[in-house]
């Protein structure tokens, strides 16, 4: 199946999601990676607030090449980073925000679970930061800026973002932990 969703997202728009899926999503989305999901669990042990709201959000594991303009930001390059680097810290963040949706390459290992009724994860291709950057429309913010480019917190308004493959559901399947199954199935196989 395909599906047209506009952030921010609610439950009932991923819950009819199933792994294999096409998903386009058009709206905000944030960028975030190690040091972005770092500082939003201490800022959430400290109890002190965010500047941006994660109710409903997706997340989008992207490290941008931004160029400064007299008005703002333009997006150079905005591909998908290895999403297994957030592996550890993506079950704490989704305890504790309304996250809806990850983007992101290769998968996550051992966060299926985490996901359950929650979120799903949506793998985008890597290699395709030119394409990514036609489809990020405006930079609406930036925060954390002090982390660095790459691991600052963007906000981006998309249209059409994608394709998008559901990777993980809400329902647990996950498909890169099937093809991992598989491989080494076939592995042994060989032996």
């Amino acid at each position: 199946m395909e599906y047209y969703l506009q952030t921010p997202l609610k439950i009932e728009d991923i819950e009819k999601l199933r792994a294999g899926d096409i998903v386009y999503i058009s709206g905000e989305i944030l960028t975030a990676r190690d040091e972005a999901h770092a500082r939003i669990l201490e800022m959430g042990e400290k109890r002190k607030e965010l500047s941006f709201s994660l109710q409903g959000a997706v997340i989008y594991h992207c490290g941008p090449l931004m160029q400064q303009t007299g008005s703002g930001w333009k997006v150079v390059s905005a591909g998908p980073t290895t999403s297994g680097r957030m592996s550890k810290m993506t079950p704490p963040l989704l305890k504790a925000h309304g996250i809806r949706a990850i983007i992101g390459k290769g998968g996550m290992k051992g966060v299926a679970y985490a996901l359950k009724k929650r979120c799903v994860y949506l793998a985008y291709t890597g290699g395709c930061a030119a394409l990514a950057a036609e489809l990020i429309k405006e930079v609406k913010a930036v925060h954390w800026l002090d982390l660095g480019m790459p691991e600052a917190v963007w906000v981006l308004r998309v249209e059409e973002f994608g394709p998008l493959i559901v990777g993980i559901d809400a329902k647990g399947k996950d498909i890169f932990a099937e093809v991992r199954e598989k491989a080494q199935k076939q592995l042994e196989k060989q032996e």
